[in-house]
């Protein structure tokens, strides 16, 4: 099992990298998208998040429930965004700004709380 949460936290990592590197890269643009690398990395994180906890939980490892719960909704959050914007040609710098704070606050409470 140990594994298994190893290969579930890279690519919960993967997931993350691609969400923020593709908005990243974006920053000096005056016209900002939800790129394919924002979207997959976003739904990437949701579903390797989920299974991650499934894997700890099934190892009888206690986890912070309040925690987890404001870390899925943040990432939910997130991914819907994407998915709703994925298709615009354009979308508004405080939106786009949003995406970017939510991103790194997600990854702050999973290093802080």
């Amino acid at each position: 099992m140990d594994l298994a949460r190893d290969i579930l936290l890279f690519i919960h990592l993967v997931g993350f990298a691609a969400l923020f590197g593709g908005a990243f890269v974006q920053i000096r643009d005056d016209v900002k998208v939800v790129n394919s690398a924002m979207l997959h990395g976003a739904l990437l994180q949701v579903l390797s998040g989920l299974l991650l906890v499934g894997v700890i939980e099934g190892q009888d490892e206690r986890l912070d429930q309040t925690k987890l719960a404001v870390k899925l909704a943040v990432a939910l959050v997130v991914a819907v965004l994407c998915w709703l914007n994925r298709r615009k040609e354009g979308v508004p710098s405080g939106l786009f700004g949003a995406l970017m704070l939510l991103t790194v606050a997600n990854a702050g409470i999973a290093v802080f709380w």
